[in-house]
């Protein structure tokens, strides 16, 4: 890691811990107290999240032509501006469609502002070697729940839910477009020439290769949303007690931050291939110890699911830039994301139907979606790699 690398993963990964603690994460703590403020069911308060998570895969590749355009340091200040007013609105929200409104706005600042923005700035920045970068920034917002869910609790228990949502919109403000600006280059290294600057909607072939990582990330984020809304229910019905369920929950942040440091240390001498087949293991297993030993090893399943889950994050980012290059990243990567951001808004929903009719059973359904994805890598694994791929991005 280069000394010029450094400032931007610590402020990349700052504001990150904080995009993702003040959209991603928040309803779980706000979404009862909003619900029974405003007298809607909180079915409502999720569908206008669930949306929200649209809007933002659908911004996707909109916004990573615009990263490859101009770098990521005007579309991750634009991001903090648009999460401050989002959760202002969301503040000051009366009505549903007050609340509606508040969280259109915050899908626009997640589609620009979450991790997908913040690779194909680093791409830009580093091209091949961004490896390293991308790794380090999701270590530091691995801790995005752990810190996020303590500190809205907090001002839910002291200023209130508009009050939280109101410190939230600040922090953006003060702390998150601030270190965007600071920190992240005004003038990002260009990859290609200004003579084969890219038109203004790039070519980027949808091949096979682009169809197989486009599902293994669409069926991999499936299972990732799925489990982050239901893990303690579907533990329990395996004859874990709530306090097992909860104690399991709070084990998969840990297991992401571990598994990241193993893959930035460790795994970082292997393609990023190799380590994004192994993540695709790690649910199945977990879900089979668990069918064996049942819900007293909740925790043992919860480590292996969030072990996978945090290398699968980085190899959203690193896959792609070591398979196709730097030429076109952040379109590329709005273009696999896409499908990722909108079956993450869906499988909440699907999956609470499932888990009606199958129980602990739905863990069958998962783990398919899991091979399914590894299925795909190891296709991937046996086609001719583009010309994009070097040396280079081998090393990371």
């Amino acid at each position: 890691m280069t000394d010029r690398q450094l400032p931007i993963i610590l402020s990349l990964g700052t504001t990150q811990t904080l995009a993702w603690a003040s959209s991603y994460y928040l309803p779980a703590i706000l979404a009862d107290p909003i619900a029974r403020d405003l007298g809607i069911s909180s079915n409502w308060f999720f569908a206008a999240f669930s949306a929200s998570l649209v809007i933002s895969g659908l911004l996707g590749p909109r916004v990573g032509r615009q990263i490859d355009r101009v770098g990521g340091r005007q579309v991750l200040c634009a991001s903090n501006l648009l999460f401050a007013g989002g959760l202002a609105l969301l503040g000051l929200a009366s009505s549903l469609w007050m609340l509606g409104l508040a969280w259109f706005l915050l899908g626009i600042g997640m589609g620009l502002g979450l991790y997908d923005a913040a690779f194909g700035a680093l791409g830009r920045i580093f091209g091949n070697k961004a490896r390293r970068p991308i790794t380090g920034i999701t270590l530091l917002a691995g801790f995005a729940s752990t810190i996020g869910w303590p500190l809205s609790t907090l001002g839910l228990d002291t200023i209130g839910w508009r009050g939280t949502c109101f410190a939230w919109a600040a922090a953006h403000i003060v702390i998150g477009l601030s270190l965007n600006m600071l920190f992240l280059p005004k003038t990002e290294r260009v990859v290609r020439s200004e003579a084969e600057a890219p038109a203004a909607k790039p070519h980027v072939a949808i091949d096979g290769t682009m169809i197989l990582l486009s599902f293994a990330f669409a069926a991999a984020w499936t299972v990732t949303s799925a489990m982050a809304a239901h893990l303690p229910r579907i533990v329990e019905s395996f004859g874990a007690t709530p306090a097992q369920a909860v104690f399991a929950g709070m084990m998969i942040g840990p297991a992401q931050v571990a598994a990241r440091i193993v893959e930035a240390g460790l795994l970082n001498r292997f393609h990023p291939l190799f380590s994004t087949s192994l993540a695709c293991i790690t649910h199945p297993i977990g879900a089979g110890v668990i069918a064996l030993f049942g819900g007293g090893v909740a925790a043992a399943f919860a480590l292996l699911h969030g072990a996978g889950n945090g290398i699968l994050t980085i190899a959203r980012g690193t896959l792609p830039l070591s398979i196709f290059g730097p030429e076109n990243y952040g379109y590329r990567l709005g273009l696999l994301g896409a499908p990722s951001r909108i079956c993450q808004a869906l499988a909440p929903v699907a999956f609470g139907v499932l888990i009606e009719i199958m129980s602990g059973r739905v863990l069958i359904i998962t783990s398919l979606l899991s091979l399914a994805a590894l299925s795909a890598l190891l296709l991937l694994s046996k086609r001719p790699r583009p010309a994009g791929e070097t040396a280079a991005a081998r090393a990371g």
